[in-house]
């Protein structure tokens, strides 16, 4: 990545460190490679990252297959959004030239791509999947919670370890980097692991005499990768538009009136485009054609998501379940029935 040094950033006033070059590939292409993870193929790697790679094949494998849950969810997250985390598969990054500015949608991406990787390590260490790791090794012995005491048992999520590796592999080219856009990434990627270890849940088994749980054996588990999802979607909504120091350490307000920064806040330098008509230049796909919602008033509704072009409305036949009835004893038998719906999209730019 090309930027100016970030102690430059100071003498611009609120000028940002922009992006001017080309767009580096990423770890992020292993998804596209499935299980054949060649590490010397992989674009953009540095040197640190493709050591780690070589050392842990299966982990690269496993970090690569989960790479569409991620993707998956920030696609759910933006469904109704003008920009919706669509991907370029031609390129190496996947996000195409959206990474060149230093955008919160960006911010975004950075984040729920580092939570993903600690989800997905520590899944694949709780399943046995991986021979570096395991159940967490550190829950043994009594505990106590709010209803009392009770044992470790079962198998506890290691959350730590998939934190410590995706820190190490993760944010490997941002240390190298060192300059404005490499802080901004480190510090989204760690609010993307840190969401991952919030929302860790204590679930427990009951023992005794009928049921009376005078024994507890209990574990810590993730929650379902939605709630990370949905926090960093709420992070995204009150992400913080910051610039460098002069110091070039870290940040401060880019305004005057807007709040600082905490650690657990996605931060971005530039405005972002308003995604309305397809820009090769900032990475924008445009909106003509996305299916949008005539009676709604809100991101997805047909005037917004249009940007005020307008719509097209074509009628179309889906087939649907109808007339369900219940058969003693145990099934559901429905009708395949028709029906007519009209679906709109939005017109391209003109």
């Amino acid at each position: 990545m090309n930027l100016l040094p970030s102690g430059i950033c100071f003498y611009l006033s609120v000028a940002i460190c922009w992006l001017t070059a080309e767009v580096d590939a990423s770890w992020w292409y292993m998804g596209t490679l499935g299980s054949q993870v060649m590490c010397d193929n992989i674009p953009g790697l540095v040197n640190k990252q493709r050591q780690l790679c070589r050392q842990h094949p299966k982990v690269m494998q496993a970090i690569g297959a989960g790479m569409k849950d991620w993707i998956s969810e920030c696609q759910h997250q933006f469904r109704n959004h003008r920009w919706n985390c669509n991907t370029t598969a031609r390129d190496h990054n996947l996000f195409g030239r959206l990474l060149l500015r230093s955008s919160r949608e960006v911010a975004f991406v950075y984040a729920i791509s580092s939570a993903g990787v600690v989800y997905t390590l520590a899944r694949a260490c709780s399943q046995g999947d991986l021979d570096s790791c395991s159940c967490d090794p550190t829950k043994k012995g009594s505990s106590r919670d709010s209803k009392g005491s009770f044992d470790w048992g079962g198998c506890s999520d290691h959350v730590e370890h998939a934190m410590r590796f995706s820190q190490t592999f993760v944010d490997a080219k941002e240390r190298k980097e060192r300059d404005a856009r490499a802080l901004m990434n480190l510090h989204n990627n760690r609010a993307g692991r840190k969401a991952v270890k919030r929302f860790m849940t204590l679930e427990c088994k009951c023992h005794g005499v009928s049921g009376s749980c005078s024994i507890r054996t209990c574990w810590l588990a993730m929650a379902d990768f939605r709630r990370t999802g949905d926090h960093l979607r709420k992070r995204y909504n009150g992400a913080v538009q910051v610039a460098v120091n002069q110091y070039g350490t870290g940040f401060t307000a880019a305004h005057t009136h807007f709040k600082r920064s905490s650690k657990n806040d996605l931060v971005y330098f530039e405005d972002s485009p308003d995604y309305c008509i397809r820009d090769h230049e900032s990475g924008s796909m445009g909106t003509g054609g996305r299916i949008c919602n005539r009676t709604s008033r809100g991101m997805d509704g047909c005037e917004v998501m249009c940007c005020g072009r307008g719509y097209d409305t074509s009628r179309v036949s889906r087939t649907t379940k109808c007339e369900c009835k219940f058969h003693w004893c145990c099934a559901v038998h429905c009708r395949d029935c028709q029906q007519q719906v009209d679906v709109h999209t939005c017109k391209g730019q003109t």
